[in-house]
């Protein structure tokens, strides 16, 4: 797969790359936050639709999100997102989309920063770019897909267009899942108070119990595969729900650093993530799950569009080729798919923490919400990870965080921990 990051400029304006003036695309666009199986089910679309025309399966990718951009812009007099921002709302860091739409089969990613100048543009003009420059002849969209100034190239707009130009034609995908859900209109993460994984709060209902319960909580529809439920789930601890909705366990990544080593000293030393992290933080709790050890942070760094080989499969003679083949490049995991298999050497079980320390908050003044991992080896030894790039994986919610009478009891809490980890993840 091969991928290429471009910035509009100061009028919105993308230099889209020509890809081949022979071979055709299918394209699919969005943010494919968390990548769960409704994403899935549209760029599996864009990949058989593509082997079938011997064309590009391409996808347009936003980064960073379309809503923060615009949250921020209102809240900010209509400026421009700094491009240090932290989406500490986004499911899934742009790297973890990125190696599951290899997997997919994808064949070019184009990453666009989304600007407020680029969000001006008409779903019209974005479309004449892709036919035109990157030699889109299907798009593939879900269906309540949207794009362009104001959203106004929803999935009617855009078929309307397609059948009077004549120049791409439309692929709408069910991408919703097993129908709807209802969330609360004021949802927020709110932590579970017991043991164990928590309960949808209207399973079981009758209609009418339903009905009472959505106008109590305001229930806004939601499709069932969304980000937005994946996120009230998370959000809720429901992370057995939320991972049947991902097809894969919900993750987290980070750079190790060093905290205040009081798991060492109680002979359960932890894996401690630094503040900026890619995924969508769980409510706070104790979680099973797994950690895995991505290598050295230095690894990981962004490479240089300008010293990546070109492809091969370019035209050289073209002049637009020419001036993409610099630029479009192989994506590179750093190994990441490799060290995250089930097999891997890299990868144990762990009993994953998230919040505050209850039980030692009183006595240091720190509140601060953490993120840490027990990492459960062979041989109960402990791994040296500082400076390196880690993967926390959620299986299950353990238990809520609570403040214990001392370190007795809480050694004694931390190997149950262990236990349900290890019977979770076995």
């Amino acid at each position: 797969m091969d991928i290429m990051t471009l910035t509009p400029d100061e009028n919105g304006q993308v230099d889209w790359p020509a890809l081949s003036p022979d071979r055709r695309a299918v394209v699919t666009v969005g943010v494919f936050d968390g990548m769960h199986q409704g994403h899935a089910a549209v760029i599996g679309k864009v990949v058989e639709l593509a082997k079938q025309t011997d064309s590009f399966a391409v996808v347009v990718l936003f980064d960073p999100r379309p809503g923060l951009v615009h949250r921020y812009a209102a809240e900010h007099d209509g400026a421009a997102l700094p491009e240090d921002a932290v989406d500490v709302e986004a499911l899934t860091g742009v790297d973890q989309r990125l190696r599951v739409m290899r997997d997919l089969g994808v064949d070019v990613v184009l990453q666009v920063r989304y600007s407020l100048p680029f969000a001006a543009k008409s779903y019209r003009f974005f479309l004449g770019q892709m036919v035109g420059r990157v030699g889109m002849r299907t798009l593939v969209l879900g269906t309540d897909a949207a794009m362009g100034n104001n959203r106004e190239g929803d999935i009617k707009a855009i078929d309307t267009l397609a059948q009077a130009t004549g120049v791409f034609e439309l692929v709408v995908v069910d991408d919703r899942g097993p129908g709807e859900v209802r969330i609360p209109a004021d949802a927020h993460p709110e932590a579970p108070t017991e043991p164990g994984e928590p309960q949808d709060p209207t399973a079981g209902m009758t209609k009418a119990q339903l009905r009472a319960w959505s106008k109590r909580h305001q229930g806004r529809r939601t499709r069932a595969w969304s980000s937005t439920n994946v996120r009230y789930l998370l959000g809720h601890g429901r992370v057995k729900d939320a991972n049947a909705i991902l097809g894969r366990p919900h993750a987290v990544e980070g750079v190790v650093v060093h905290g205040e080593e009081r798991g060492r000293a109680l002979g359960f030393p932890t894996a401690n993530l630094g503040e900026r992290l890619d995924g969508y933080l769980p409510v706070d709790g104790v979680y099973a799950g797994w950690l895995v050890d991505l290598g050295p942070a230095e690894s990981h760094g962004p490479t240089d569009d300008a010293t990546c080989p070109a492809l091969e499969r370019i035209d050289a003679d073209s002049a637009d080729a020419g001036r993409t083949a610099a630029r479009l490049h192989p994506y590179d995991d750093h190994g990441a798919v490799t060290r995250c298999a089930a097999d891997s050497p890299y990868r144990w079980p762990a009993a994953i923490s998230i919040g505050t320390k209850p039980t030692f908050s009183e006595q240091t003044g720190l509140h601060e919400r953490v993120a840490e991992a027990y990492a459960i080896t062979e041989d109960g030894s402990w791994l040296d990870l500082y400076g390196h790039r880690v993967r926390f994986e959620f299986a299950g919610f353990l238990h809520p965080m609570v403040r214990y009478d001392g370190v007795d009891e809480l050694i004694a809490a931390l190997n149950s921990y262990v236990d349900q980890t290890r019977r979770l993840t076995a």
